[in-house]
């Protein structure tokens, strides 16, 4: 019997100590051609060599998905016919599609979305690589995607160059400047070779519209890092808090005051006037700007650039059972989208 030509790509990846994600195999006859570069790993070759004859009889325009045996790492392969160069394009089309679908099902930004879903995201989805050293994004650019890291660790650099973070393998980041239209607010710059996946922002907009399960994710997520980073504000806050929006621009202190679950009056002095936002555990209770009450006040609040706030701790007992606006993210992804639909005309 004459053993078929295939390919074994590598899907998914849990610490394997000698292959990563897109690494291929190539089994032609009785050998087996590793990804260049890279020494053959004994349990995985007899895995490989074992498929051409327990798939002899597949069909051809088939794939079929399989984990190694394992030793320290664990990964995830498919394995598939090499027929002609015609049929071998096709399925690379798909094979890429796969690929990702089970990097983002390991990631947990991505994990509450079935299989259709993670589809859907993939068609939004581009691939960059950076070297260690390289910055990702830089304090004061406009922010235009979200980031998720596949591979790598990154670093969150303060104005003084030193570091205040870290992330890595599954994280995101940008995602702040994307909601609030407001530019970096740090420098991610690369600590190792790192692969990343990113969306611009309207294709985050619009996947978030689309799938609430993700604005939870990123609701929690922005709660932690406040909680790691900004203890002071909290504190602040709770005894009354003042600044300058041009230190602190009202998208990211309307997310701290909700995050925090604050209670009490945000009063502005701004372009045309004075602006209050009244808050309850964090939500949206009331607004006024100028002539404009609730929403319309609140979208145009966010437009603002310049001015001084303080936050009043409290609430007069009338106001402590009025019903929220809307909800806070919905409510502030409405308000960024107005200012994109701005910025266009």
């Amino acid at each position: 019997m004459s053993l078929p030509e295939a390919l074994v790509t590598v899907l998914g990846w849990d610490e394997c100590p000698l292959y990563k994600v897109e690494d291929e195999f190539k089994i032609s006859g009785l050998a087996l051609n590793t990804p260049y570069g890279k020494s053959a790993c004994m349990i995985l070759a007899n895995d490989i060599m074992e498929l051409p004859i327990k798939y002899s009889n597949m069909n051809s325009n088939r794939h079929y998905i399989f984990d190694c045996s394992g030793c320290s790492g664990m990964i995830r392969l498919q394995y598939r016919k090499e027929i002609t160069a015609e049929n071998i394009t096709v399925e690379g089309k798909s094979n890429e599609v796969d690929i990702v679908v089970n990097v983002l099902n390991k990631l947990p930004l991505f994990q509450s979305l079935e299989e259709s879903n993670l589809r859907k995201v993939v068609s939004f989805l581009k691939l960059n690589k950076f070297e260690a050293g390289e910055q990702v994004i830089k304090k004061g650019d406009q922010g235009k995607n979200l980031f998720i890291i596949v591979s790598g660790r990154v670093e969150i650099l303060n104005d003084a160059g030193l570091q205040i973070a870290e992330l890595g393998r599954g994280e995101v980041f940008g995602e702040m400047s994307i909601l609030s239209g407001d530019p970096v607010i740090a420098t991610v710059q690369v600590l190792e070779p790192t692969r990343v996946l990113y969306l611009d922002g309207d294709h985050f907009r619009k996947i978030l519209n689309e799938f609430p399960s993700l604005q939870m994710y990123l609701a929690c997520l922005l709660a932690r890092r406040l909680a790691d980073t900004n203890v002071l504000m909290s504190e602040e806050l709770s005894s009354g808090m003042t600044g300058r929006l041009s230190e602190m621009p009202p998208t990211g202190l309307l997310q701290t005051l909700n995050l925090n679950q604050k209670t009490g009056i945000l009063r502005m002095e701004l372009s045309q006037g004075k602006a209050n936002i009244n808050f309850r555990d964090g939500e949206v209770i009331r607004a006024q700007y100028h002539e404009m009450k609730d929403k319309d006040a609140f979208f145009q609040i966010i437009q603002e650039k310049h001015g001084r706030f303080k936050f009043v701790p409290g609430l007069p007992e009338q106001e402590m059972n009025l019903p929220g606006l809307d909800d806070f993210m919905s409510l502030l992804m409405e308000g960024v989208r107005l200012i994109d639909e701005s910025r266009a005309e």
